[in-house]
């Protein structure tokens, strides 16, 4: 019989609980996440050779735990930390939240529910993933600061910078400004320290966007010729798709994008609104590229978007209605380069 090992993992430590065919708990352990960790976990594991591991998040905190056991040669699936919370609070009697509970509810939830993804081993769509999420953090950070830097710009001088904030314009509308008092003093010397962290911000999201402008290259994908994918879409498209043959229609991948609408039915009455559930990021990238492909009335994108208003539809509707159809378009460029790369 087959014993499914569920995996609560943390910062500190992990907390594994194996689960027969019958839901019965037959072995718990918890490990100290160390460099020993695996072994320990394979050694409690031994006496159950038909096993497989069910990680929570298996690429957050599970993540270099998920990569050793594969390593090792252990079966291993994602489960995501959403489906593992409804399988413990649905749970008679072990509703409680706690690490046991946790790793439980994750084995049961790899058992019983349909399309659970297995773990693959980090490929150059690990290396597109990590240096998308490393523009956009710098990305964010940078925006962050040139918020803070043009309210005291705006406290210094009467309207502040007109439209999007640079170092060059920022740095010529401080040389201009004469403190009277203290304060404004003080409010210049900040400025001027947010201005230095502006233009370092500059120049890490220069290094880093040529960084990824290779990495894509490299990856020799063709999905940067759909209108309106750049590098930084495409790494990020690809990055947090990963491979996309797990989805099995681009409905499945459309859902997991956000991209695919959620019904509402009460009474007869059927609509559908915006989903706020999938891979945000995902999400996000097909919105600039939505964006993008509107905004130039030469593309196809722009052309279906008109038609979508034509019938009726809101503004917001068509663009959401044309972000489903990006997201068709992305998901056959993804199977077609699978499929030839094996």
């Amino acid at each position: 019989m087959k014993v499914m090992i569920g995996v609560d993992p943390h910062k500190g430590s992990h907390t594994a609980v194996a689960i027969d065919g019958n839901e019965e708990e037959v072995g718990r352990l918890k490990v100290r996440a160390s460099a020993g960790q695996v072994d320990r976990l394979l050694a409690w594991a031994e006496p159950h050779p038909q096993r497989a591991w069910a990680v929570e998040s298996a690429g957050g905190w599970g993540y270099l735990l998920s990569q050793q056991l594969l390593a090792a040669g252990e079966e291993v699936l994602d489960v995501p930390a959403v489906l593992a919370a409804r399988v413990r609070l649905l749970g008679s009697g072990r509703s409680n939240k706690n690490d046991p509970n946790d790793a439980r509810s994750v084995a049961i939830a790899a058992m019983r529910a349909p399309g659970i993804a297995s773990v693959a081993r980090t490929d150059h769509r690990g290396v597109l993933r990590l240096l998308a999420n490393r523009y956009d953090n710098i990305s964010r950070a940078r925006n962050r600061t040139a918020l803070r830097l043009h309210t005291l710009l705006a406290q210094l001088v009467a309207g502040g910078i007109a439209g999007v904030i640079s170092a060059t314009r920022a740095e010529a509308m401080l040389a201009e400004v004469t403190p009277a008092t203290p304060v404004e003093a003080t409010r210049k010397d900040m400025a001027l320290e947010h201005l230095d962290d502006l233009r370092r911000f500059d120049t890490q999201l220069k290094a880093s966007r040529a960084r990824l402008c290779d990495a894509v290259a490299a990856s020799g994908t063709q999905l940067t010729d759909l209108y309106g994918v750049g590098p930084v879409v495409a790494a990020t498209v690809i990055g947090h798709a990963g491979d996309v043959r797990r989805f099995k229609s681009r409905d499945a991948f459309a859902t997991y994008s956000g991209t695919a609408p959620i019904e509402l039915s009460s009474g007869g009455r059927v609509v559908h609104r915006l989903s706020l559930r999938g891979n945000r990021k995902l999400n996000h990238a097909m919105h600039i590229v939505a964006v993008t492909q509107v905004s130039h009335r030469d593309t196809a994108g722009r052309a279906y978007y008109e038609r979508k208003l034509a019938e009726g539809k809101t503004p917001k509707e068509a663009l959401r209605s044309l972000k489903r159809r990006i997201s068709d378009a992305i998901y056959r460029q993804l199977l077609t380069e699978a499929s030839t790369t094996g």
